[in-house]
């Protein structure tokens, strides 16, 4: 579990197709407190640390990772936010996240109102109903309040803070994005279905 509350920007340092695909990535992460086998979001997928440096972790992920993700799109270089998992006793500063990402969307526009960026994004068919104004998604990892939403499309606004930390400061159009939805309305549509 997650909070989507970023707390370092990891490096792709390098990546090797075997198997699987496995990413090293490098963290300002004192990694002598991560245990192999931990779980590491990165950019929003829930990955598995099999090998780890100083300033450095590695994870593997499955074909069906790469397909359902952006992962297929990082390169040596890429930035990806990274948060440890949530311990008992944290702060939920954010929402309850699961690592779990549900799609891909395209950041369609983004316009400046301010010291904020007002970004938005595609929205999914199958997943209209679970995203709401004033509700909460998580985009490459981030936890963000939607603005609003239409039948094709859904709006957040980032603040300089956010900008700043987390890769979004860098963000075009056009970029693909993990998207993950707010785990309530998960199981709330699922109540109502099988009612």
């Amino acid at each position: 579990m997650f909070t989507g509350i970023i707390t370092d920007i990891g490096t792709v340092r390098g990546f090797e197709k075997t198997g699987d695909t496995r990413f090293e990535i490098d963290t300002a992460y004192d990694t002598g407190t991560i245990d192999i086998g931990a779980s590491i979001a990165c950019s929003g997928p829930c990955l598995t640390v099999v090998d780890k440096g100083d300033g450095w972790f590695a994870v593997d992920a499955s074909d069906e990772t790469l397909s359902c993700t952006n992962l297929a799109d990082w390169q040596k270089g890429a930035k990806i936010n990274l948060e440890r998992a949530l311990k008992i006793g944290d702060e939920l500063g954010g929402h309850v996240v699961t690592g779990h990402v549900d799609a891909v969307v395209e950041l369609k526009e983004l316009e400046t109102i301010g010291d904020s960026t007002k970004l938005g994004f595609s929205l999914p068919e199958a997943y209209r109903g679970f995203v709401a104004a004033k509700g909460s998604v998580s985009l490459d990892g981030v936890s963000l309040t939607v603005n609003a939403v239409t039948d094709t499309e859904f709006t957040v606004n980032i603040i300089p803070h956010t900008q700043a930390h987390t890769t979004f400061g860098d963000f075009k159009t056009g970029q693909r994005v993990n998207f993950e939805i707010d785990v309530l309305a998960r199981y709330v549509a699922r109540m109502t279905e099988v009612k």
